[in-house]
């Protein structure tokens, strides 16, 4: 029986457990029952491999066993402590240690860790509280603690474990020394201490390293966190795979992402899923190319779910290739896809003309039992919105069963993008969550466009007073725009003067903008004199108030802006529209010249042109600031993007389809938009939605939702 029981202890060793069960199992329990060591060699395996189930059988089996007293041994005792704990059922190891008639370290300890690996982290610092007048901690101890007190967010916690490890002389341990690495760095306290740590630390391995170079990263310290990567490969232990994350996570441009591939393939670590899925995120983030991407992700040997989620993620501005990965992920490498994966396709999806993708994505996402996540929903409701679908968005909300703040910012935003500033505020005046600094640029957007300049300024008046929300550069911007539109240009200029941060171009072209709608000049000029120096390579300086002067008839002004653009080699950016028609987009530019079907839309165009100014439309032929002709003016206004793309649509549209969506890349104009007007009430059936670069319009029966406010 010896022999048997050694046998049974040694398949344990081996990590062959399901054998050892087995062997334990037809053990002759009559004839010598098996001693303590089997079970605590058992107990101790189910415990490494979170066998719950097996640990369980094996707990009754013992309990029945006449070789084992009752209650259990101190030693056998803690295993089953350490089992419980390890496995997750902390109410039972909880209770089996309150019944144990004696105690010693590894008892604490064991529960402890249990408590800190579960995420108990409040019954964890309890717990050690409770110990110290019985035992002092041993370094197993103070690392879970630690780690609970870095998952909690508590430095105040591992203050205090901090100086217990001085006082006992147990922070030179390297263990320790790890876990207040850790610590220090996920916690927001004092960025600092983990630096310190490190630098006292005695005795450095690679997790110490890891662990500084991840605190750095974490941080946003990316500089010193590849600085300390560099001072690893000099004087430290040699880089593993752990190291080779943190550093590609701290990447800013595509050098270092390329430098560290070479590394990593020089290593062997390339191999590893972890960091080929790490360098994709890398080279993502730093703009690499859609094909550099790919190359990489298809070298990488063995692709999990994680690396095909992130390659989905990093073509997330490329919808056609996202899809195609998304379909291959489930038809070829047979992958469920997970919440992750569904929340990269979903975004992937925001730019799409029309909400086909995303409700098809929906749908998958109900089947595969994902349609409350909390993320997910925020995200869907995010892409229905910018899709121009705010009802799908809104059921979306409705059905949450859980909503967060980014929920309650996603539906506000989704509003403020439709033109329906009242239902904003009253999503705000429903919120069960605290505000955040999102949550009122959506609210301050949603005014804007809206005309709502007194609920603006309160909103504004009370973000710092009423919910402790300092004003930020973002919010300032959308205040001077809400103004400007209003025609409020003298009180939006002065109050950017008393902006507590310096203004970004966006600020003063918003405010530029609206000296263009209101027709200032005198304030434009110094608008634009503030544009153009802040950002002397985008062209919305030159040309608004380049426009400005066109309108007012002084060409001979306008004409060295547009020179200084032409030799500065800066580009007006030029107007296109898309519309999805057959489950393919269609682009469009000025004039159309490129889409095959150019000249049957022309035609279409003509006697849409000539039914629209029976009812009223005349052309805003002041809108072109050219010097020419003016039938050539009105030439050149039937030729804009998104007229073409709406007769493109009403011409191949089915009868059926109540809705055409057009997605444009620039505001549209005020001919455009009194030209859609007429046209809506032309095609009394169909709702046109509009998305330009600020929001969206809804045309029905000759009206739309901005009230001509944009």
């Amino acid at each position: 029986m010896d022999k048997a029981a050694a046998h049974v202890q040694r398949l344990c060793e081996a990590g062959r457990l399901r054998e050892a069960l087995a062997a334990f199992y037809a053990l002759d329990s009559a004839a010598a029952p098996p001693p303590e060591s089997a079970y605590a060699a058992l107990f101790h395996g189910c415990a490494r491999h979170g066998l719950l189930a097996d640990g369980e059988v094996l707990h009754r089996h013992m309990l029945s066993s006449s070789s084992v007293a009752t209650p259990p041994s101190l030693f056998l005792s803690n295993h089953l402590v350490n089992m419980y704990s390890k496995c997750g059922r902390l109410n039972t190891a909880r209770k089996l240690f309150d019944e144990m008639p004696r105690r010693n370290l590894v008892s604490w300890t064991s529960l402890l860790t249990g408590y800190s690996q579960h995420g108990k982290h409040e019954d964890c610092f309890r717990l050690f509280a409770a110990m110290l007048p019985r035992h002092l901690p041993n370094e197993f101890a103070l690392g879970s603690v630690l780690s609970s007190s870095a998952a909690a967010g508590n430095p105040s916690w591992g203050r205090q474990v901090h100086a217990l490890a001085c006082k006992t002389a147990l922070h030179s341990v390297v263990t320790v020394g790890n876990a207040l690495i850790t610590m220090y760095s996920l916690c927001n306290d004092d960025e600092e201490e983990a630096w310190r740590v490190f630098l006292t630390t005695p005795w450095r391995n690679a997790i110490t390293w890891n662990a500084m170079i991840s605190g750095f990263q974490t941080r946003g310290q990316l500089d010193r966190a590849l600085r300390l990567f560099s001072g690893m490969r000099r004087e430290g232990p040699p880089c593993d795979h752990c190291t080779l994350v943190s550093a590609a996570a701290s990447c800013s441009n595509l050098h270092q992402c390329r430098l560290l591939q070479s590394l990593a393939t020089k290593t062997g670590l390339a191999s590893r899923t972890e960091v080929a899925t790490a360098l994709l995120r890398a080279y993502s983030v730093a703009g690499g190319e859609p094909d550099e991407l790919y190359k990489l992700f298809s070298q990488s040997p063995r692709k999990d779910l994680i690396s095909w989620t992130s390659i989905i993620a990093a073509f997330t501005d490329h919808q056609e290739a996202a899809l195609l990965l998304f379909s291959r992920l489930r038809r070829e490498e047979g992958f469920s896809p997970d919440k992750y994966t569904f929340s990269a396709m979903v975004k992937a999806c925001a730019s799409s003309p029309t909400d086909r993708q995303v409700s098809a994505l929906h749908g998958l996402i109900t089947k595969f039992g994902l349609a409350g996540d909390l993320v997910l929903c925020n995200a869907l409701i995010h892409t229905y919105a910018r899709c121009g679908s705010v009802g799908p968005a809104e059921l979306v909300f409705h059905q949450m069963p859980t909503r967060d703040v980014v929920s309650w910012n996603s539906i506000i935003k989704a509003y403020s993008l439709h033109g329906r500033g009242a239902a904003a505020l009253r999503a705000f005046s429903a919120m069960d969550v605290h505000p955040d600094a999102a949550t009122f640029v959506g609210l301050l957007f949603a005014c804007s466009h809206s005309g709502m300049v007194d609920e603006g300024r309160a909103i504004f008046s009370a973000m710092a007073t009423e919910h402790g929300v300092a004003p930020q550069l973002d919010h300032f911007a959308c205040m001077v725009d809400l103004l400007g539109r209003a025609g409020h240009l003298v009180e939006a200029e002065e109050l950017i003067g008393q902006m507590p941060m310096a203004p970004d171009p966006v600020v003063w072209s918003g405010l530029l903008g609206a000296c263009r709608k209101h027709g200032d000049l005198r304030i434009a000029e110094r608008a634009a004199q503030m544009l153009v120096a802040m950002a002397p390579g985008r062209s919305a300086g030159y040309v608004l108030i380049s426009n400005m002067y066109s309108e007012q008839g002084s060409f001979r002004d306008a004409a060295p802006l547009w020179k200084g653009m032409k030799e500065s080699g800066v580009k007006k950016v030029a107007g296109l529209s898309w519309i999805e028609v057959g489950n393919r987009v269609h682009e469009f530019s000025v004039g159309g010249h490129r889409h095959p079907q150019i000249k049957a839309i022309l035609g279409e165009l003509k006697l849409i042109v000539e039914k629209v100014k029976e009812i009223g439309y005349a052309p805003e032929t002041s809108l072109v600031l050219h010097d020419i002709e003016e039938g050539l003016k009105e030439e050149q206004l039937y030729c804009h993007s998104e007229k073409l793309a709406l007769v493109f649509g009403l011409m191949n549209a089915p009868d059926s389809q109540s809705c055409i969506k057009i997605m444009k890349n620039i505001r549209i104009c005020m001919d455009c938009h009194r030209f859609i007007k007429l046209v809506s009430k032309c095609v009394s059936k169909k709702e046109i939605v509009v998305r330009d670069a600020n929001r969206f319009h809804h045309f029905k029966d000759g009206v739309c939702t901005c009230g001509d406010y944009w």
